[in-house]
């Protein structure tokens, strides 16, 4: 009895201690530029964190290496609630394929808050490309191996890994082309100093409108509303090769669990607004309301697959 008074009577002190945050304004830390399709994300939900909590939600763009840069410095950040991290799926993927470089651990230094939405990439292609599908570019790439130019926005993202794991899955050689950031390989493929690529729907989709590209497969396990008429890979042949793009955020770890708790309820209050919810399905994405337990499995198995792809696939990015 008297073990159970003296947890209940910690509990209660924890949470009067907490019971003033946040009493000033909040850092989200978003590790990629300003004006990227994550960046808008970012902002669009400090927004609405800010008029929630009723404290400001302050975004802070510090980029540089593939997001590894403004990730590090939230692991380094007190914890306390005040720094978070707004991430997205280099947050796993530039971790597992380049450790030393990105100096953190998604899965021991970071106190999971709450998963947002997750979403397919698209291959597409050059339109003047000499093929038309997913199934025809497979066969050229064996039939042409080395000289099948793919561009990625840099070593260890997803737009990298996605490449490799295709790779891996479909036993051919393709040549990865690595640029600073995906906008300017877009332009490259749109060019023709390419030939395919991967990136987000909403980023490729006025390019597939005006006939400069041509979509192959979506890497979800199910079509995408906003592209109906484009296969899954799985449909194509190209089984195990399904990727997902994700948001989040996460703090510190050792941030204290009534702060977590606290800023989960919140994210789960805008998720559940129908505007946010048009907000992210034109991003061609799923909401993934649920708790921190959520958002610390979702990380753990993405970064757990993408570092068996490193060592199956041999690569070495450093």
């Amino acid at each position: 009895m008297r073990s159970l008074l003296a947890a209940l009577l910690v509990a209660s002190l924890a949470n009067a201690a907490f019971a003033d945050y946040p009493d000033r304004p909040i850092k989200l830390i978003v590790p990629f530029a300003a004006g990227a399709g994550t960046d808008a994300v970012a902002r669009f939900t400090a927004q609405k964190l800010e008029e929630q909590l009723k404290q400001p939600v302050v975004v802070e763009n510090r980029v540089g290496a593939s997001g590894a840069i403004g990730t590090l410095a939230v692991a380094l950040a007190p914890a306390d609630g005040y720094t978070l991290l707004f991430v997205a799926s280099p947050f796993t993927t530039v971790a597992a394929a380049t450790p030393l470089t990105a100096n953190y651990d998604p899965v021991r230094q970071f106190a999971p808050i709450a998963l947002i939405a997750a979403g397919p990439l698209v291959w597409i292609a050059n339109a003047q490309a000499p093929f038309g599908s997913m199934r025809e570019m497979i066969a050229y790439a064996r039939a042409n191996p080395g000289k099948l130019a793919y561009g990625s926005a840099g070593a260890g993202g997803v737009n990298h890994l996605a490449l490799e794991l295709f790779k891996n899955r479909t036993g051919t050689d393709i040549l990865h082309v690595p640029y600073k950031g995906i906008a300017p390989a877009t332009t490259d493929l749109l060019g023709g100093s390419i030939m395919t690529l991967t990136g987000t729907i909403p980023a490729v989709l006025p390019h597939l409108k005006s006939g400069k590209a041509r979509a192959l497969a979506v890497t979800g396990d199910k079509r995408s509303p906003l592209l109906p008429d484009v296969p899954t890979m799985k449909e194509t042949g190209a089984n195990g090769t399904e990727v997902y793009n994700y948001w989040g955020i996460v703090a510190p770890a050792g941030t204290p669990a009534a702060i977590v708790q606290r800023l989960n309820g919140e994210v789960q209050k805008f998720l559940a607004q129908k505007d946010v919810q048009e907000r992210l399905a034109s991003d061609g994405v799923d909401l993934t309301p649920g708790g921190p337990e959520r958002l610390a499995a979702f990380i753990a198995n993405d970064y757990n697959g993408w570092k068996r792809l490193v060592v199956d696939a041999r690569l070495k990015l450093e």
